[in-house]
């Protein structure tokens, strides 16, 4: 850089200056290390003039100079160390260094101090600190400066412990002051969550030893950073870092980038990384610092040696390690499509973050899911999208390595995309978790909490795409729905909720609602009262996650109110009684030897659903359980305890009297259920048979072992349910009392059902139980003793108390 310079004086280096930055051939890191460079020629110069040789001072840029990082218009951070000798000559120096500085207009950060006051300052106030971090000698006393750094760094290594915690809390009350970059419209390109100083950050976890940030991606989404601000020090002539939006066009114009919509999706993008970069890097820091003090106690309770970090299951193929979710060391990515999805969902449910390592591994080594899905991973994803405010970490996690894209081809068009909406807080993608989170508020509102939360993904996919994009989602959520393995029915209601889920809003502040064509209009675009129901829950979930002026009391109260008369158009299909349809034959037969022998009789099958591709294998569904029992009290929390012993979780379960052939005297329970094992094989059916003849007999205490049980685990805080909800069906049968119970499943839910209904002295007559994602939504037919069924208010009692031990 030494042929731009003729001289060192304030005109060389401002002429040299302005050309540099009017220069359209270079810009980016060589425009920056430019500029850098010629600032170094010129403040040496400085130096060399008011030095005279002068010994024990030397010029240290620190700070985003110190990293050779200077923008159009970034401060000068300036520190002129000295080793205490001459004070009078050091100030006089100082004069000429900082007066040429300003005089030329430009920021400066100076400060003059010996090493023991720079270190002292520094271990006062971290800010200092880090500036030190990037300290670079530009002249002078090469061996004082050099002695500076090695001490500076050394300090930092050693305090680590108390000053890293420290630099995480500053971080923290950054980004509650600024907010989140990736989501804001007018972001602080340096100052907000995932800006510059965050990644600044981060190079001073990694100069601590004790942890560094995962390093794919995270210096090009700096590099970007500090390209746009960049081209915003030129366009606005300010020492701003706010991308305001009337400066948002011309800034995408100096970049080369299509427009401002353009430019901020690349801000997003690269804000995103060094967040996720950031968060990972804590929680190591964490881990470590934990580690660190426990380890001592340990190692004296032990005797010596390195402990063992415990290993909790939570799902096959996936464990509970150091407060993070990583992968069992049987696990096989490669073998086990479903894993990514299983490994998500345990660790959403957990209210534990997917560790980076279990990640990354998945995304390079997990094949793909083949199409349609197997029923498996549909009810992973719908937990995963029920688990409430720990699926954004998660999801977050997954989308960092790429895994969402292979899950959803059509998220990169919505990915990172920003709303210029006032109303909208957050770019399209993060508004579509954040709806999956408030619907998961709503599971026990609706019978279909699976398809309520897939739609919510998909509500507002069709953004990316030219054109209303309600009609475009439609077309997306239908072929997406269709490839997550719903049949035809579900795939249409899931497409229609996403073409309609602005209809019950729009209709409700738009239109006249006394007008009978209004409500009919409505009617008829949602066809059924399901659909109404999902669709009145979503319509609630999407407002409340766009932001606080897209919901009010006022709004609610519409939307109730349409919603009302649109179901009374709709009435008029009154709940069938559970189907009587004919046993098979292998049905019968388990009956007749139940009936002969008096004892439970089972039979297990596996259960598979076509391959996706003609040459594969079969996709298994689980495990058909088929229990024959003759007809008496307790049948169904014994069957549910011994299955919740066994660890054996149901996904669909069914119950009902059989009618026997003619002349076979006797009633026999059927119970066909599909199960599947927590983690580990299924238990040998003989035993599982046994186990239930105890069970009914009462010598086996099932309550005592599953508390036994459930207390020899550690309680995780994991994911907070909306609590269960549980009702009286109204005239939904002629012969029985149908109680609707919709909770949160977990190991051992029938069980607990089904020893409350009968501790009320109701007989169930038939049951239907399916697992959607992580909720239990299950209908069961009771009457009395001789029955008949329950008066209105002891059915209401008998909901309530059931609602109670639910909740207990």
């Amino acid at each position: 850089m030494h042929d731009e310079t003729e001289d060192s004086g304030p005109g060389g280096y401002a002429a040299a200056r302005l050309r540099l930055l009017t220069e359209e051939t270079r810009s980016g890191p060589p425009r920056r290390t430019a500029l850098a460079d010629l600032t170094d020629d010129w403040l040496t110069g400085l130096f060399a003039a008011g030095a005279q040789g002068a010994r024990g001072v030397s010029l240290v840029a620190v700070g985003g100079y110190g990293r050779a990082e200077l923008s159009p218009r970034s401060d000068l951070d300036l520190l002129l160390l000295h080793d205490g000798g001459d004070p009078r000559a050091v100030a006089a120096l100082a004069d000429r260094l900082w007066y040429p500085v300003w005089d030329l207009g430009l920021a400066l950060d100076h400060s003059v101090r010996t090493p023991a006051e720079a270190r002292k300052t520094a271990g006062e106030d971290l800010k200092v600190q880090l500036g030190l971090l990037d300290a670079r000698h530009l002249a002078g006393d090469l061996g004082l400066t050099t002695a500076l750094r090695t001490a500076v760094l050394a300090d930092w290594r050693n305090q680590a412990p108390k000053r890293l915690p420290a630099l995480r809390e500053l971080c923290e009350e950054r980004a509650e002051r600024q907010g989140e970059l990736q989501y804001l419209l007018e972001p602080d390109l340096k100052e907000a969550r995932g800006g510059l100083r965050d990644a600044t950050a981060l190079r001073a976890v990694a100069a601590s030893w004790l942890a560094d940030a995962p390093r794919e991606g995270l210096a090009e989404a700096r590099r970007r950073l500090l390209d746009v601000r960049d081209a915003l020090h030129l366009t606005t002539g300010r020492a701003t870092d706010r991308l305001a939006l009337q400066e948002q066009d011309q800034v995408a114009a100096a970049l080369g980038v299509l427009d401002a919509d353009a430019l901020l999706r690349q801000v997003y993008e690269s804000a995103r990384v060094i967040a996720y970069a950031g968060d990972v890097t804590w929680r190591e820091v964490g881990r470590v610092l934990r580690s660190r003090a426990v380890r001592p106690r340990l190692r004296a309770m032990l005797g010596g040696g390195r402990p063992t970090a415990e290993r909790s299951p939570l799902a096959e193929g996936v464990v509970e390690q150091d407060g993070e979710v990583v992968l069992a060391r049987t696990a096989r990515p490669e073998r086990d499509p479903v894993l990514p999805l299983r490994a998500a969902a345990a660790a959403a449910q957990a209210g534990l973050p997917l560790s980076l390592h279990a990640v990354r591994r998945m995304a390079t080594t997990a094949r793909p899911l083949p199409t349609p899905w197997p029923a498996e991973a549909r009810e992973q994803l719908v937990t995963l999208l029920g688990s409430g405010r720990p699926t954004v970490q998660v999801w977050e996690a997954l989308e960092a390595e790429g895994l969402v894209n292979g899950l959803f081809p059509d998220w990169e068009r919505v990915r990172c995309r920003p709303q210029r909406n006032a109303v909208h807080l957050w770019t399209v993608d993060r508004h579509l978790i954040e709806t999956a989170v408030r619907a998961s508020e709503f599971t026990r509102r609706v019978h279909r909490p699976d398809l309520l939360l897939v739609a919510a993904l998909l509500h507002d996919i069709g953004k990316g795409w030219p054109g209303d994009h309600s009609v475009a989602g439609e077309v997306i959520a239908r072929d997406t729905a269709a490839r997550l393995g719903f049949d035809q029915h579900d795939v249409t209601v899931i497409a229609t909720l996403v073409r309609h889920h602005l209809l019950l809003v729009e209709t409700a502040t738009r239109r006249d609602l006394d007008d009978p064509a209004t409500v009919r209009a409505v009617a008829e675009a949602v066809g059924s009262q399901g659909t109404l129901e999902l669709l009145h829950a979503l319509t609630e979930a999407d407002a409340l996650a766009t932001g606080p002026a897209a919901w009010s009391s006022w709004r609610a109260s519409l939307v109730t109110d349409l919603v009302g008369r649109v179901r009374a158009v709709l009435s008029g299909d009154v709940p069938a009684d559970p189907g009587g349809a004919a046993p098979t034959a292998e049905q019968e037969r388990l009956a007749l030897e139940a009936v002969a022998t008096g004892a439970p009789v089972l039979a297990l099958r596996a259960q598979t659903e076509p391959p996706a591709e003609p040459s594969g294998d079969p996709e298994p569904l689980g495990v058909e359980l088929v229990v024959a029992v003759p007809d008496q009290p307790g049948v169904l929390p014994a069957v549910a305890g011994v299955l919740a012993m066994h660890r054996l979780t149901v996904r669909t379960a069914e119950l009902r009297a059989l009618d026997l052939p003619a002349g076979v005297e006797g009633s026999v329970l059927l119970l066909d259920w599909r199960v599947a094992a927590e983690y580990g094989s299924l238990p040998q059916a003989a035993r599982l048979r046994a186990d239930l003849v105890r069970a009914l007999d009462g010598t086996l205490d099932v309550a005592g072992r599953l508390a036994e049980r459930d207390a020899a685990y550690p309680r995780r805080r994991g994911v907070v349910a909306p609590p269960p909800r549980v009702t009286v069906a109204p005239a939904a049968s002629r012969h029985a009392t149908v109680i609707e119970v919709r909770a949160q499943d977990a190991p051992g839910l029938l069980f607990r059902i089904g020893r409350a209904l009968e501790d009320a002295g109701v007989r169930v007559r038939s049951a239907h139980a399916s697992t959607l994602g992580a909720n239990a939504v299950d209908a069961f037919y009771v009457t009395r003793e001789r029955g008949v069924r329950l008066p209105g208010d002891e059915a209401v009692e008998v909901a309530r108390k059931l609602e109670e031990t639910l909740r207990g």
